[in-house]
């Protein structure tokens, strides 16, 4: 094949009319899938990055909320009743 000549034409005219028929038929049972197969993808991309998202946000607000905690930061060790020497 040269690059030019792409797919090679069928002649239809000696097909009989019933297999044209179910051609025809086929082709439009082909584009209600791939349509609805369009929809079904769209909604599962719309789901993940929904998904991602609600994930990343719960990350980033835990870091927040946990960066903010200062309980720690004010602790003293208690002192021991042998330390008083």
């Amino acid at each position: 094949m040269d690059k030019n000549e792409g797919m090679v034409k069928v002649d239809l005219s000696k097909t009989p009319p019933a297999t044209l028929e179910h051609m025809k038929v086929m082709e439009r049972l082909n584009k209600a899938r791939v349509q609805h197969l369009k929809k079904v993808r769209r909604k599962s991309n719309i789901l993940s990055i929904g998904l991602v998202t609600l994930a990343v946000g719960t990350y980033l607000y835990s870091m927040a909320a946990v960066r903010q905690e200062g309980f720690l930061d004010d602790f003293e060790e208690p002192k021991l009743k042998s330390d008083k020497n």
